[in-house]
């Protein structure tokens, strides 16, 4: 990690500077420059570890995923940027670091569809690819050569990310907009009780939802379980909970506070351990929901991408609501929950992993997806023809230290433009703290809504 003169220096120099897209993005072949080589399959980086070329989980200036490309004759080299004439190459049927004056380091780099390319060793078939994955396994870290196809298409996405001035209000889209979200928004002591006495004493939160709203929180991440009483917001269960607040009372307040400010727009994350009918009959409560309520599977989103801003507050679809719940699930009880206006995130959004660490001592700021494991694939850098997910980007701990939570919301700019940003190729949509009271969070949602990500 920098030290944090150099980190500040590194924030105060990207926020100062808009960045001319590069010349690869409209052309065949990419500009000479700093890369990291990302898979297309897995959102990961090509990383030297002692030799050996692995996938890792982006981290920015650490771990050695850095490489400078540049012509070496009719091919290319890739450089590393950490280890100056050692070269991203091959050894036999493994990608190996080497010498960048061998031929094992030189590699022909031709367009394989949007903005991805392929590696091929020069007069071969033989391409830079993830290994296959083994039945019921993840994807090995350790890079091969084999063969072409889906697994040999990657990302060259510069270190310094590209980017446009944000458009006039009136022309910026959804996701081209920034938002500060509170992680756990419910668990604030204020509005009621939200855990077992001892972990109400270490809230997410000091202040409560109509206090969120007044402050410029636009995102609310809420968990939700299941009682007698319908859908109550509680930490992990509602056991030994005091006094806990039902959803559809925030939703409320949500609701409430659209009404009175309609240039605003809010979403709703939902952790949603409920069951559908009972999810249904909790948002029926609310007063003036279906006037707010923001339907992008009803709007073609998918096919044509994020409406502007400005559409979407006239048409009066000013909240979106998302949960995490399976949708497989949901088909086999007979009830999706899209059926009433909760969007599946996995089909909107994409989401980094959710923890930086235990809230004490060493951090971890890479930036992977939360929704990749041995039997799920869905990489940060996931995009479809005419549609770029939501990036929603964690950046909190497993436990809420003050002191700690203050010190990571000052970094959150420098992690969301060096780390996050990167390992996404997105803009985050929606950046998620703990305390948002402290470090000044909403400074970092305005640095981000001062440009656009190609």
């Amino acid at each position: 990690m920098r030290t944090p003169h150099a980190l500040l220096a590194a924030a105060t120099a990207l926020a100062a500077a808009v960045v001319t897209p590069p010349s690869h993005a409209a052309a065949a072949i990419p500009a000479a420059g700093a890369y990291y080589v990302q898979s297309a399959t897995t959102g990961l980086n090509a990383a030297d570890n002692g030799g050996a070329v692995e996938q890792h989980n982006p981290k920015g200036n650490e771990d050695h995923q850095q490489w400078n490309l540049r012509a070496a004759g009719s091919s290319f080299v890739l450089e590393s940027a950490d280890t100056g004439g050692s070269c991203l190459g091959r050894s036999g049927d493994k990608a190996r670091t080497v010498a960048c004056t061998s031929a094992d380091a030189a590699w022909e780099i031709a367009p394989a569809g949007g903005d991805q390319y392929t590696l091929k060793a020069p007069g071969t078939d033989r391409h830079l690819t993830v290994a296959a994955k083994p039945s019921g396994a993840n994807y090995p870290a350790q890079l091969a050569v084999g063969s072409s196809g889906g697994l040999a298409s990657w990302y060259l996405t510069p270190v310094t990310s590209p980017t446009r001035p944000m458009p006039p209000a009136d022309q910026r889209t959804l996701d081209q907009v920034t938002f500060l979200t509170a992680h756990n928004a419910y668990a604030n002591g204020v509005d009621g009780g939200f855990a077992p006495p001892f972990v109400n004493l270490v809230p997410n939160q000091i202040r409560g939802i109509d206090r969120q709203l007044a402050d410029g929180v636009r995102g609310f991440m809420l968990d939700i379980h299941q009682t007698p009483d319908g859908a109550i917001l509680c930490h992990n269960s509602c056991t030994l909970v005091s006094k806990p607040v039902a959803l559809w009372v925030d939703v409320q307040r949500i609701v409430d506070f659209l009404k009175a400010h309609p240039d605003q727009f809010a979403t709703i994350f939902l952790e949603d351990y409920v069951d559908p009918g009972v999810l249904r009959n909790e948002l029926a409560r609310v007063n003036g929901l279906s006037d707010v309520l923001y339907r992008p599977d009803q709007t073609g989103v998918r096919q044509n991408g994020w409406p502007k801003m400005a559409d979407l507050i006239a048409a009066g679809h000013r909240l979106l609501i998302f949960t995490d719940h399976s949708r497989a699930s949901d088909e086999a009880a007979g009830l999706t929950r899209d059926s009433f206006g909760v969007m599946y995130q996995k089909d909107w959004t994409v989401e980094n992993y959710w923890s930086m660490g235990s809230g004490l001592g060493s951090s971890d700021w890479s930036c992977y997806s939360r929704w990749y494991d041995a039997d799920t694939a869905i990489p940060l850098t996931r995009t479809e023809p005419g549609f770029r997910p939501l990036f929603v980007m964690n950046h909190f701990r497993d436990a809420t230290i003050t002191s700690t939570a203050r010190t990571d919301n000052t970094k959150l700019a420098d992690r969301a433009r060096r780390f996050c940003q990167p390992a996404a190729r997105k803009k985050p949509t929606f950046l998620a703290v703990d305390r948002y009271d402290l470090g000044d969070p909403a400074s970092a949602v305005d640095t981000l809504n001062t440009y656009i990500y190609p």
